[in-house]
C-alpha cells in the first residue's frame, strides 16, 4: 500500500496537467455531465471549481488515469482519449467489459439524460411539481439537475429507481423505462410502492408515435434560453459528420473547404453546378450511409438565385427551390440524420429581373439583419428540428469585380477558425458574423448583404 502511494504522489503532477487539458476542451454541458458522474451533488461547474474535484479524486483513485479514461469514453470525447490521454477507444472500451469504475446508475442517468429533448423535460418536471417544490422545479435546467433534487429527498438513489422508471413511462418514453428496468434487473433491486398521490396526470397522449410526431415538429421561433436547454449536441466523432459545399460561383469554396476540414469535417467540394445538378448531388450524398456516420451534417451552397430559388450556373430557368434542399434532410427523407443538426449556410447572389421589392420583417429572438430599404422576402424556414438555417444574400453585380469574396462567408469562417470557437456557441457565431456584415454596409451602402437566420436547434451546438 505504501508503495502504491508512492508512486501515486510521483504521478500526480502529471494528472495535473491531464486535468488542464480536459477541462480546456470540455464545453459546460459536458462539464456538467462530468460532475454528475463524479458524485458531485451542487451545480457548480466552472472550470476552477470542476479542477479542484476532479484533484481531489484523483487523489483518491488508486488507478487514476484509468478513471479519467473512463470518463472521456462516457462523455463520448474519443478525441480527448486519443490526443491527450494517448488511449485509443477501442482499448478503453475492452478495458470497460471486466473493469468499471465510475458508478452504473450515474452512468444509467446520463445516458438517459443524453436521449433526452426539451419537451421530455418539461413533461417530467410537470409530472414532479407536487414532488419538488416550485422552486427546484424551475432551479433544474436540466435531467440531471431533477436527478439531483430527487436524490437530496431521498426519492432517488442507486437502490431506489423506480420513480424515474414510472415518469419515463408516463411521457411516453418506453424505451428509456426499458433502460431503467433492465439496470434494476441486473442489480437486483425489488419493487417500489410508488405513492401515486405526488405525480400530476401526465399532460400528454402514451404512445412512442406521439413522441416522435412531437420531436419533428419543433415549432420554428421556440425559445432557446440557457433555462429552456437541455444539453449539448454530441459533436466529437471523427470526422465530425459531412459537410457538402456547392460553389457555383467559384470564388469562396475553397476557403470554407479549409475552415470545415479544420473542424475535422470530412468535406465534399463540387463546383459549376446547375440547379438539377445541385439537386442530384446532395439526393446522392445523402442515400450513401457512411455520409451519416459522424454527429452532423454541414451544407454550403454559393451561388446566383432569387427569393426562394437557387439559380445555379443556369441562366434561365425557375431554380431549384430552397425548401427542397431542407425536405431532403428532414427525418422522413433522411432517418439516418434524425435528432443530428444539419447546418446550411447559403450565400445568394441576387439577380435583379427575378426580386420583386418588399420588406422583411424580423423577430427579437432572430439574429438581427442588416436591413436596406428594399429587399427581397425569403421563405425559406427550417420546419422541422435540429435544423440551422443561415441565408445571406447580396445583389449579383458585386460578382462583377475582380477576385471578389463574399463578406459573409469570409466573416463566418473567421469566426470559426478563431482559437476560442472550443467555447462559443454556433449562434454567437452568427452575431459575430452579423457585427462584420453591418459594419460593412455601414462603410459601403451600395453593396449590402442581408442575413436571414433561423433554427430549430433543441440543444447546444458548439463546432469543436
Amino acid at each position: 500500500m505504501l508503495v502504491s502511494s508512492a508512486l501515486q504522489a510521483v504521478a500526480f503532477p502529471d494528472h495535473l496537467q491531464l486535468i488542464s487539458e480536459i477541462l480546456d476542451s470540455l464545453n459546460s454541458c459536458e462539464r456538467r455531465r462530468l460532475c454528475y458522474l463524479c458524485e458531485r451533488m451542487d451545480a457548480d461547474c466552472g472550470v476552477a471549481s470542476v479542477k479542484e474535484m476532479l484533484k481531489s479524486k484523483m487523489m483518491c483513485q488508486e488507478n487514476a488515469h484509468l478513471f479519467l479514461e473512463e470518463l472521456m469514453w462516457r462523455l463520448g470525447r474519443f478525441d480527448i482519449l486519443k490526443r491527450v490521454l494517448k488511449v485509443s477507444r477501442d482499448d478503453v472500451e475492452r478495458s470497460l467489459t471486466y473493469r468499471q469504475l465510475l458508478p452504473r446508475f450515474r452512468v444509467l442517468v446520463v445516458n438517459i439524460s443524453e436521449d433526452l429533448v426539451i419537451s421530455d423535460l418539461e413533461d417530467i418536471k410537470f409530472l414532479l411539481s407536487h414532488t419538488l417544490s416550485r422552486e427546484r422545479i424551475e432551479n433544474a435546467k436540466n435531467f440531471l439537475d431533477v436527478m439531483v433534487e430527487l436524490e437530496k429527498l431521498d426519492l432517488v438513489s442507486p437502490e431506489r429507481v423506480d420513480i424515474v422508471k414510472d415518469c419515463l413511462t408516463q411521457i411516453g418514453r418506453l424505451d428509456l423505462a426499458k433502460k431503467v428496468a433492465t439496470y434494476k434487473m441486473s442489480a437486483g433491486l425489488p419493487e417500489q410502492n410508488l405513492p401515486q398521490q405526488n405525480y400530476r396526470a401526465s399532460p400528454i397522449r402514451q404512445g412512442p408515435s406521439f413522441r416522435v410526431a412531437a420531436r419533428v415538429n419543433t415549432p420554428v421561433y421556440r425559445e432557446q434560453s440557457c433555462e429552456a436547454q437541455l444539453e449539448c449536441y454530441k459533436f466529437n466523432t471523427n470526422p465530425r459528420g459531412v459537410c457538402v459545399i456547392i460553389d457555383c460561383v467559384g470564388n469562396d469554396g475553397e476557403m470554407l473547404e479549409k475552415t470545415f476540414k479544420a473542424l475535422h469535417f470530412s468535406v465534399i467540394l463540387c463546383k459549376w453546378l446547375s440547379a438539377d445538378d445541385t439537386l442530384s448531388t446532395l439526393s446522392e450524398r445523402i442515400r450513401r450511409r457512411e455520409n451519416h456516420s459522424g454527429d452532423a451534417f454541414v451544407c454550403c451552397i454559393i451561388s446566383r438565385g432569387t427569393a426562394n430559388h437557387l439559380l445555379g450556373t443556369d441562366m434561365v430557368g425557375r431554380g431549384l427551390p430552397m425548401d427542397a434542399v431542407r425536405r431532403l434532410f428532414t427525418a422522413e427523407e433522411c432517418p439516418m440524420l434524425s435528432g443530428k443538426p444539419k447546418i446550411f449556410f447559403i450565400q445568394r447572389y441576387s439577380a435583379p429581373q427575378y426580386m420583386p421589392c418588399a420588406r422583411v420583417e424580423h423577430r427579437d429572438e432572430d439574429l438581427e439583419t442588416d436591413a436596406g430599404d428594399c429587399h427581397p422576402i425569403c421563405h425559406s424556414i427550417p420546419t422541422d428540428a435540429d435544423v440551422f438555417w443561415s441565408h445571406c444574400w447580396t445583389d449579383e453585380c458585386q460578382l462583377e469585380q475582380g477576385q471578389h469574396r463574399s463578406v459573409y462567408l469570409k466573416a463566418l469562417t473567421d469566426a470559426l477558425e478563431k482559437p476560442q470557437r472550443r467555447k462559443t456557441h454556433l449562434v454567437d457565431v452568427h452575431t459575430q458574423v452579423n457585427g462584420v456584415v453591418f459594419e460593412h454596409n455601414k462603410r459601403h451602402p451600395d453593396e449590402n448583404y442581408y442575413i436571414d437566420v433561423k433554427h430549430t436547434l433543441r440543444k447546444h451546438l458548439y463546432l469543436e
